[in-house]
């Protein structure tokens, strides 16, 4: 059976963005208070220990293109969804390596808003997939002390998938350890343009003046204003872009480029990239200037 579009829930997340956003008629998931023991994940099965990041070098947030399930299931002569299939246990080892670095916002990009031009097989078993994963998953994930987010817009996605992000959310609410944004039909352009129409309606109302726009006012109408911005980007498949991923987040993101596809990916890969990130010098646009030795033989008049 072909998706149908799911209907707007007039219950916003923010009240004074009302109306606005595709995202605003979540009901916000009420409290699991229930007490529990938070288990650490398991020992990679090579027996490799985390190595030892120094803590203030260790990125607060990565975000993951997890790309090449499509090419790694070519090139075992399987169907596509058999590289999605794949990819489950990639992810679930990389949340566990991200735990054990100390990395605290973790950001993977599982459906696109273009991912609706793929075939409508595709489509549809990516739909049913994502659900399922959430179900095979998520008392996983909890055990560990996840607290699973969601990212991107409610119109077209299956109402099964709507229904099992707000259980994981709901059932996450209060662990710390790390957040897991799981973004499903989500696109960096399309985040934009909705905190820019939440802004426009809000100028519209006469509650926010135009003068009064800055970068913060863009910011806290994003999909997920308490999760801060990207310093790890990390892509997979040996593609160097973006694609519309976290575009206003990862403004000052340091990135990392791997060959490797995603299903071969685990949290050891997660670990050489944050290596790599570690030994940067992120200048935020400034510079540090050194004195040359032209400089000081020739000063300015």
């Amino acid at each position: 059976m072909a998706p149908r579009a799911c209907p707007e829930i007039d219950s916003p997340r923010r009240e004074k963005l009302k109306s606005v956003s595709p995202r605003i008629g979540r009901r916000r998931p009420a409290p699991d208070t229930a007490p529990r023991v938070v288990e650490h994940p398991a020992p990679h099965p090579s027996g490799e220990l985390v190595p030892a990041f120094q803590p203030e070098l260790v990125p607060a947030h990565v975000a993951v293109v997890m790309d090449g399930n499509g090419r790694w299931a070519n090139q075992r002569g399987l169907p596509r969804t058999e590289g999605h299939r794949a990819g489950e246990a990639a992810l679930l080892d990389v949340v566990a390596g991200a735990i054990e670095a100390g990395v605290r916002y973790l950001s993977v990009y599982a459906f696109s808003t273009e991912n609706w031009k793929r075939s409508p097989d595709e489509v549809r078993f990516l739909m049913g997939f994502s659900r399922d994963v959430l179900r095979r998953q998520r008392d996983q994930l909890n055990a560990w002390g996840v607290r699973v987010r969601w990212s991107g817009r409610e119109p077209r996605l299956w109402r099964s998938v709507i229904d099992e992000l707000k259980e994981a959310e709901r059932l996450t609410e209060h662990n710390t350890v790390i957040d897991l944004v799981m973004c499903v039909n989500y696109g960096g352009r399309a985040e934009i343009v909705d905190a820019v129409s939440q802004i426009a309606a809000d100028v519209a109302a006469g509650r926010l003046k135009p003068g009064g726009i800055t970068e913060r006012t863009i910011a806290a109408r994003l999909d997920e204003p308490e999760v801060p911005d990207v310093d790890l980007f990390l892509r997979t498949s040996g593609e160097q872009r973006t694609s519309n991923f976290l575009l206003w987040q990862s403004a000052y993101a340091e990135f990392v480029f791997l060959d490797e596809l995603w299903p071969d990916v685990d949290r050891r890969t997660l670990w050489r990239a944050i290596d790599a990130y570690a030994r940067r010098d992120r200048r935020y646009g400034g510079a540090i200037d050194a004195p040359s030795a032209s400089a000081d033989a020739h000063p300015p008049a």
